[in-house]
């Protein structure tokens, strides 16, 4: 019991001492006074000074009741709020295994040391002895080499004072026990721990007189290796309730371990066996484990910066002071000669009464509990920014709102308990109220919510945290929606921040309101689901609804950067895919009217995958390739062989060519002579091209394919997981690595090489098919050439990746038959681009009715002439949403989709004329000063940069002009695009023109788009217009018009 006093006696003084200096150097002084007492220690053992001895062992405890605190209070700093449940389960396990070790060595080596001998006091034992103080010394030692490299990451609070006076007469005491209730997650924490620690010291005092009362057990070591699997049961409930806290607070494991406490606990008294009692004292401990952690762990959360370390010796105060007193009531029974079984009972009635009160008062770990039980088999959560959550004061949690599950996500999430703000219609069903009232949701109607607000303006005040998802509704399209300004009046006098969050991994499940395809395509293939929670930095309490979403939007980069990194390369996603479904259609010729099967598309390219490895051992490889079967399954099979492709442009200069092909070091281009025959017809000869690398034809590697070896290759498709044809056919790469080089045309200079990992085309293509919300009917028309990257990621590698049918076509400008295969195989998915869908509008032999399956036409890789819009939409009946993108950004950053609309008519906006659309989930837009890069304002023009997953790893060889284009921003890469534009409040992008297409008139800027633009309105349609900038004496610049056609 002496040595629980330190720890009662000098809590305030240790807990001053913590937070005043910094925690390492309290660290550093208390190992400092090991060594001291260690060798005192030693010398009044080789002295035979019993007394002095156990002095010196008392000052131990003393100078732990100063190192804990500090200890304590260091793992905070050093692991940060993601990581304390982590943390702590390491520490917790390294010092239980740490006793048990020191328990296990000592007593052997006293065993050895003092066995035949006889002794006439304490002094000859010790002296004998003596020489294994020097073992406590040692030990002392490294601990102080270790503590002085520990870092300092913080200051001390120089300004805190100590008063004696206040000590000596208790005021102090009761002003610190008063800090640990203000706030309740403490307080109630502290409690759980004392209950555990009181109870787990109760058990160790009189379960050797239980063992030898009831059970007949005399053996010392038998009783104290029963006892030892506690600690082993503590390490390894530690150490899993750490594990199971990745990046965030398990709060689930505290009902857990307290339920799996009591259990244990009734059951002792009841087995007979040695091997049961070992087993159930184990499982006292493991629950023990998955019960203090997460305590541990929520003290530390929620204390005040500059009073962790009060806060921590408070702890080991009550916590001490409630083992002094459990200890007190076991001598209690033993003088008055009650059975230990009795104690034991008692003992588990008052962890029961603990579990249930710490429950109660913790209600967000039983929701926790709840949806692990229901939950834990199909959703894995991981929590980013949890350092960015106040531990005290208003907290207004706003975020994105995509699935009915987003509640209980936010409410896992966050180790403070969140009052969430619901429809009040979902609120009065009565199955449901009584379970939201448990938890302090709050009823919202847009009828009627001036009482709602105020709720929520009063919870704020009193320093509680309230989520409110600020669309409205969940989405329909998986974009975000308009953010309402409700909240906006719900801060008044409020002293607290707004803390914006991002879901991401619940569009696609079943509760969301995804397509029913895209649930399928996002299923986890029996393994769990994993979901991102991200808490970005605190916001002012001010701050507006556009701010918001703006921050919700930079977010969703972070948690999509994690996803995709954890994606398979774009060659395992196809082969998984087909593995689900091989029968199904992959790709259609339209010109030839052939399909393949997925299964047949799978064999193609696993044998070109096969003859390319045989053929090109360097790295990149061209191809020369149209868009089709053909051209897609050599791109397929390029990947598979774990090359990087160069699709070459063959409506570029020769020049431009050759410069691509030596600046990617391409040795090998695989084409098709019927192909390169068609270009020669056209007038594009290519012939020069193979003087510097080597063509290999498709016509004569398919001739090279014996039945056989298609034969074996598609039973082996049948019956090999994914890697392991990857391994024979090819080779394994990282998502990280280069997947395409992608060549600009050369017509600002010399062509640069985009290179585009796997991690930035699946990036982009998860999120266009999740806006896209692809459905299971969908057909992709593929028409856009390879050599662009929305002809290659978007309508080439999409289809294949997400399981959509493609149709292909070579020629993009041959509209009459590519509305013939739109009709034919009903496509539904259409992207081309405004020059291509002129074309639609003035060919007279298209009919309306061939578009009539279109589902979704977007218009990209240039500007949407809105002349050509409004005549597309005019003719067919279907609407153009544009998009935009660089080939930089893989290519799509931002795009129009279709309005959605709610059961209560709401609508959820996912189109704005004029605007080329809002950034995709993953991706953030912003518009900055084109000098300083400094943001500017809703609405204010300026050079627009894109942030994402899909941003390029840079410039082929070209560190420099990579470093040009890519600024690093707030831990961000963004992509200085080059273009003029501007955000409304509803985050949807208007460009205005390129930067360079300004001219400089009197000290003016004029957009020559813009002139364009006002120009071609008084113009016929098929008259066309350049504008360009020369020099002027007079005025700097001039413009001149060029046009083509009769005026």
């Amino acid at each position: 019991g002496l040595i629980l006093l330190p720890f009662i006696l000098l809590f305030t003084p240790s807990g001053f001492l913590s937070d005043r200096y910094k925690k390492p150097q309290i660290m550093r002084w208390s190992a400092v006074a090991v060594v001291g007492l260690t060798l005192l220690i030693t010398t009044a053992y080789y002295l035979g000074l019993f007394k002095l001895a156990f002095a010196m062992t008392f000052m131990l405890a003393v100078q732990s009741a100063f190192y804990s605190p500090a200890k304590y209070g260091y793992i905070r700093e050093i692991a940060g709020k993601n990581n304390l449940a982590t943390a702590n389960g390491w520490v917790q396990s390294t010092t239980i295994v740490a006793i048990l070790l020191g328990m296990f060595v000592f007593s052997v080596l006293f065993e050895k040391i003092l066995a035949g001998q006889v002794f006439s006091s304490e002094a000859d034992i010790i002296q004998f002895i003596a020489p294994i103080g020097w073992l406590l010394v040692l030990g002392s030692l490294v601990e102080l080499y270790f503590a002085w490299q520990l870092p300092e990451l913080e200051q001390g609070n120089n300004t805190k004072s100590y008063s004696w006076a206040r000590y000596l007469t208790g005021r102090t005491l009761f002003s610190n026990i008063k800090l640990l209730r203000v706030d309740s997650g403490i307080w109630l924490s502290i409690v759980g721990l004392s209950v555990f620690w009181g109870v787990s010291q109760v058990i160790l005092a009189t379960f050797p007189a239980y063992a030898k009362e009831m059970l007949s057990i005399d053996n010392t070591i038998v009783i104290q290796g029963l006892l030892a699997c506690s600690g082993v049961g503590i390490v390894t409930g530690s150490m899993l309730a750490g594990k199971l806290s990745d990046n965030y607070i398990e709060t689930a494991l505290i009902p857990l371990g307290a339920m799996g406490m009591v259990i244990t606990l009734f059951l002792l008294p009841q087995i007979s066996s040695t091997a049961g009692l070992a087993v159930d004292i184990l499982a006292f401990g493991f629950f023990g484990g998955l019960f203090i952690i997460p305590l541990n762990s929520l003290i530390q959360f929620h204390a005040r910066e500059h009073e962790l370390g009060t806060v921590l010796a408070g702890n080991n105060w009550v916590q001490n002071v409630v083992m002094l007193g459990f200890l007190t009531i076991t001598v209690a029974f033993s003088l008055a000669g009650l059975h230990s079984e009795m104690l034991l009972n008692l003992l588990t009635i008052v962890t029961l009464i603990g579990a249930i009160y710490t429950v109660w008062k913790l209600p967000q770990s039983l929701v926790r509990y709840v949806f692990g039980v229901v939950f834990s088999s199909k959703y894995r959560i991981n929590v980013q920014g949890l350092d960015n959550m106040p531990s005290q004061g208003g907290v207004l949690l706003l975020g994105n709102h995509i699935s009915w599950l987003d509640w209980a996500m936010v409410q896992i999430a966050s180790p403070r308990p969140v009052g969430f703000v619901i429809e009040k219609k979902y609120y009065q069903r009565w199955y449901l109220s009584w379970f939201l009232d448990l938890f302090g949701v709050i009823p919202i109607s847009s009828s009627g919510s001036k009482g709602s607000l105020e709720e929520i303006n009063r919870r704020l005040k009193r320093g509680e945290v309230v989520c409110l998802f600020p669309e409205g509704a969940i989405s329909r399209n998986g974009q975000l929606g308009e953010f309402k300004k409700g909240f906006e009046r719900c801060v008044n006098e409020v002293d607290g921040v707004i803390l914006p969050f991002y879901l991401r991994g619940l569009w696609g499940s079943r509760l969301s309101r995804s397509s029913e395809n895209l649930q399928s395509l996002r299923q986890s293939s029996g393994l769990r689901r994993d979901v991102i929670v991200a808490f970005g930095q605190p916001l002012a309490i001010e701050s507006t609804a556009p701010e918001v979403k703006s921050s919700v939007f930079e977010l969703s980069i972070h948690t999509w950067q994690l996803y995709t990194s954890d994606l398979p390369t774009i060659a395992h996603a196809w082969i998984d895919r087909v593995k689900q479904n091989g029968a199904v259609d992959c790709l259609t010729d339209i010109q030839a009217n052939t399909t393949l099967s997925r299964r047949k598309a799978l064999v193609g390219a696993l044998l070109f995958s096969r003859r390319i490895k045989e053929q090109s051992p360097e790295q990149n490889i061209g191809l020369l390739l149209p868009t089709s079967s053909a051209g897609l399954l050599a791109n397929m099979g390029a990947f598979i062989s774990g090359k990087t492709v160069v699709n070459l442009n063959y409506t570029a200069s020769i020049d431009s060519l050759l410069s691509a092909i030596k600046k990617s070091d391409i040795k090998t281009i695989y084409t098709s002579r019927r192909f390169i025959k068609k270009l020669s017809q056209k007038g594009v000869e290519l012939d020069a091209l193979f003087t510097y690398a080597e063509p290999a034809y498709l016509e004569d590697i398919k001739e090279s394919m014996s039945t056989l070896e298609q034969l074996i290759s598609l039973v082996l498709s049948y019956i090999l997981p994914s890697r392991l044809l990857i391994s024979i056919y090819g080779e394994q790469t990282d998502i990280h690595q280069p997947a395409a080089i992608l060549f600009s045309s050369g017509s600002e200079g010399e062509p640069k090489g985009v290179v585009l990992s796997h991690k930035n085309i699946m990036g982009n293509i998860k999120q266009v098919s999740d806006v896209m919300d692809t459905r299971e009917e969908d057909v992709m028309v593929a028409s856009l050439p390879l050599f662009h990257a929305f002809g290659l990621t978007i309508t080439g590698l999409l289809p294949m990746v997400e399981g959509v049918p493609a149709i292909c076509h070579p020629d993009p400008t041959d509209v009459l038959n590519i509305a013939k295969g739109i009709s034919q195989h009903q496509a539904t998915i259409f992207c081309a681009t405004s020059t291509f869908l002129r074309l639609f509008n003035k060919n007279s032999r298209i009919h309306p009715l061939m578009l009539d399956s279109l589902r979704i036409v977007i218009a990209g890789a240039e500007r949407l002439n809105p002349e050509i819009r409004d005549g597309f939409n005019l003719k067919y009946s279907k609407p153009v949403f544009e998009g935009y993108g660089t080939t930089e950004t893989t290519p799509v950053a931002t795009v129009n989709i279709p309005d959605r609309i709610a059961a209560n008519w709401s609508i959820q906006m996912g189109t704005k004329k004029g605007s080329v659309g809002m950034a995709l989930p993953g991706s953030s837009i912003r518009i900055v000063d084109p000098v300083t890069l400094e943001g500017l304002g809703i609405g204010e023009d300026g050079l627009i940069l894109i942030g994402g997953t899909q941003v390029m790893q840079g410039y082929l060889n070209d560190a420099e002009k990579t470093a040009e284009v890519i600024a690093e921003i707030d831990g961000h890469r963004w992509y200085k695009t080059g273009d003029k534009g501007h955000l409304d409040k509803d985050g949807f992008l208007t460009i205005v023109d390129r930067y360079s297409r300004f001219a400089k008139i009197g000290g003016e800027m004029i957009s020559l788009g813009a002139i364009e633009s006002s120009i071609n309105a008084t113009l016929p349609e098929d008259v066309e217009t350049l504008t360009t900038a020369i020099p002027d004496d007079k005025k700097g610049e001039k413009v001149v018009l060029l046009y083509a056609g009769d005026i």
